[in-house]
């Protein structure tokens, strides 16, 4: 199977874009609203596939969502029908801490209007949703939440940050560095097996939404509002298969859903 843009932008609810910054914009917001990041086929010990049929498979047809290389995957295919010049990156995951792990996040720098701007489909957390201009270090504005890029210059790379708390709070950081195929498939392989990697050791789903995003943390589920979190615990499979419908979109079958169950431990309360 080929990539089917039509079939793409109908998953992600807006008509063809404009090859601009606008258009860009509009792509990457509509993708983070209506597919959600999840990792529940990692965290049941099977390696995602990246080649075009499983993503639009996977993704557009049953309606599920993806992790970084799968929704940053998809995510290009658009980006090549529309004509944009971009450069893959791949990210060490640092999330407050003063250095990143490993390269395990794939995002993009795409050329738009003259400027390089940091554009990102795939992060499960709570990053930025609009394109963010590269070759500044000033502070970005995206409605309430605020956005810069750091040059480090001990690592030699660039440091996404977020204001949070009255302070700056390290996403991820990256460098220019050339990315190939083998590194997307070592990566994800390593996302997926490693016993020290988030992703296959903790359930992580995320989708924005128009006042900010709701996320599930194995089993506490957060609505992140205007700078306010509002949480509850997910305590039975019956509710947890609910949210994932509700919340996330997400209809698991039933022996799929058990064994999300049994990784939560929430297998003995039907």
């Amino acid at each position: 199977m080929s990539f089917d843009f039509n079939a793409y932008l109908n998953r992600i609810g807006i008509a063809k874009p404009e090859t601009t910054l606008a258009g860009l914009s509009q792509l990457q917001q509509a993708q983070l609203g209506a597919i959600p990041f999840e990792n529940i086929n990692p965290l049941l010990g099977l390696v995602p596939e990246l080649e075009t049929a499983a993503l639009m498979e996977k993704i557009v047809a049953s309606r599920r969502g993806g992790y970084c290389f799968e929704l940053n995957g998809l995510f290009a295919q658009a980006l090549d029908e529309l004509g944009f010049d971009y450069q893959p990156i791949m990210a060490r995951v640092r999330m407050g801490r003063s250095e990143g792990g490993p390269r395990l996040h794939l995002a993009f720098i795409v050329e738009a209007e003259g400027d390089s701007w940091l554009v990102d489909a795939g992060f499960g957390g709570p990053s930025h949703y609009r394109p963010l201009r590269l070759n500044t270090e000033q502070e970005q504005s995206q409605d309430h939440n605020q956005f810069r890029l750091r040059q480090e210059p001990e690592s030699g790379e660039t440091v996404l940050e977020r204001l949070q708390n009255g302070e700056w709070f390290a996403l991820y950081s990256f460098d220019r560095s050339r990315v190939q195929r083998c590194d997307l498939d070592a990566a994800n392989l390593v996302c997926t097996t490693w016993d020290q990697s988030l992703l296959s050791q903790n359930l992580l789903i995320c989708r924005n939404t128009a006042e900010g995003w709701v996320q599930l943390f194995n089993t506490n589920f957060s609505r992140y509002q205007a700078g306010e979190q509002i949480s509850h615990s997910v305590e039975s499979l019956a509710h947890l298969s609910d949210l994932l419908s509700e919340q996330f979109g997400i209809e698991l079958g039933n022996q799929q859903l058990r064994r999300l169950g049994e990784r939560l431990d929430l297998s003995s309360s039907q």
